[in-house]
This record gives structure tokens, C-alpha cells and sequence, in this order.
């Protein structure tokens, strides 16, 4: 099998997942426009305080990554059912300090006749609905595993300045190989993740195909 990053050969060529080219899914695409991916969302932070980060908490591959990340979502499903609008969240990356999550709340766009809710304004509802959640108590690990218990501050509300100019925005949409040369570039249409061997973005350079 010539493929590489997780292309398939299907007898006459490779099959390249998304966000993958080449002959042999050898390179990280040029672009990754992420534009529909973000939607009116808001940028929240939270505190897993009864899990421990593992470095194999970086790598958004691996099963340990996967499984933490169901289970939080899981939890913030519950958490935020009857929000309007809510439509799922997104972790954007998880570090130390028992488990920190940076997370994005999905809002699905209001309807045509219904008068819209600033985001500012969406957050602190958000961040009001997960503090009042109760907590589980009294928890034995003994009984099984417990569920997640997760703490929020006043400072739980991400900057979207921040978020948008970040790196770790990239890292969810490409290509794990290559994750760490992309980052966000804004244009007047929307939000692409790009590289510095990206044609016409500030920095680029000639990367003689790939």
C-alpha cells in the first residue's frame, strides 16, 4: 500500500482523507477553509477537576484524547440541552491543571423572524446555565467510574480575538502530520488555516510542491 497519512489504495490510486493531496496523500492541502465550521459559537473554558492530563492528551488521535473528549462532550450535552439554539460543542485543544478544556459552544443561526442575541450576551447565559448545574456527589471509585466534574470561573469566557488568531484552531482540521504548520489566516469571505508554502498569504515561500 503506497499511501500515506491515512489515504486508502483502491487498487488504482490512493484515496486521500479530507484536507490530504497528492499521488501517494503525501502533503498537507494548501488551504483548509473553515469558514462553515465556526458559525455563531461562543469560546468557553473549563476545569475537569477529577481527571488527570496525560501527554497523550496532546495528540488528538490518540484513544486517550477520543475518549475524554466523548465523555466531555457528553457531559456538556446534558449541561446545555435546554439552551436555545445550542447545537454541540467542539474541544479545541485540552492542557494541565488537572484537565483544562477550551471548548466552542455550536449556536445554530437564529430564524429569519427572530430578533438576535448578541454573543456577549449568549456567553454569560452559557457560563450562568453550567454553574447552576449540579454536580455529582459523593462518587466511589470503588462503584465505577465517576462521572466528570467540571468547574467554571468568571474568566471561563474565552477572548474571540485570541481564539481566532490562534493556532490551535488549525490543529482540529488538519491533517495530524502537518497540524503544527498550519495556522488561522482571516480574508473579507471568511477563516482559512494555511501554512507558510500557501500561495499569496503574508510569509509564504516556495515550497517546490508540498
Amino acid at each position: 500500500d503506497p499511501c500515506q497519512n491515512g489515504g486508502r489504495w483502491t487498487g488504482t490510486g490512493c484515496l486521500c482523507p479530507p484536507n490530504v493531496v497528492g499521488e501517494r496523500c503525501q502533503f498537507g492541502a494548501p488551504t483548509i477553509n473553515i469558514t462553515a465550521e465556526l458559525g455563531p459559537s461562543v469560546m468557553m473554558m473549563a476545569r475537569v477537576t477529577n481527571r488527570n492530563f496525560s501527554n497523550d492528551m496532546r495528540d488528538t488521535s490518540s484513544p486517550t484524547y477520543r475518549s475524554f473528549v466523548d465523555e466531555f462532550s457528553r457531559t456538556m450535552d446534558r449541561i446545555y440541552h435546554d439552551v436555545s439554539d445550542y447545537g454541540g460543542i467542539r474541544v479545541v485543544n485540552l492542557t494541565r491543571g488537572s484537565v483544562v478544556v477550551n471548548y466552542r459552544v455550536l449556536l445554530h443561526p437564529p430564524a429569519g423572524d427572530k430578533p438576535t442575541t448578541s454573543l456577549d450576551n449568549r456567553a454569560r447565559e452559557l457560563l450562568e446555565v453550567a454553574n447552576a448545574t449540579p454536580q455529582p456527589h459523593n462518587c466511589s471509585p470503588s462503584a465505577g467510574r465517576c462521572p466528570l466534574l467540571v468547574s467554571w470561573s468568571p474568566t471561563s469566557l474565552v477572548l474571540p480575538g485570541w481564539w481566532l488568531s490562534s493556532p490551535e484552531l488549525c490543529r482540529r482540521y488538519a491533517p495530524a502530520n502537518f497540524s503544527r504548520y498550519y495556522y488561522p489566516h482571516r480574508t473579507q469571505s471568511g477563516l482559512l488555516c494555511v501554512t507558510n508554502c500557501t500561495l499569496n498569504v503574508p510569509g509564504t515561500i516556495d515550497c517546490h510542491g508540498g
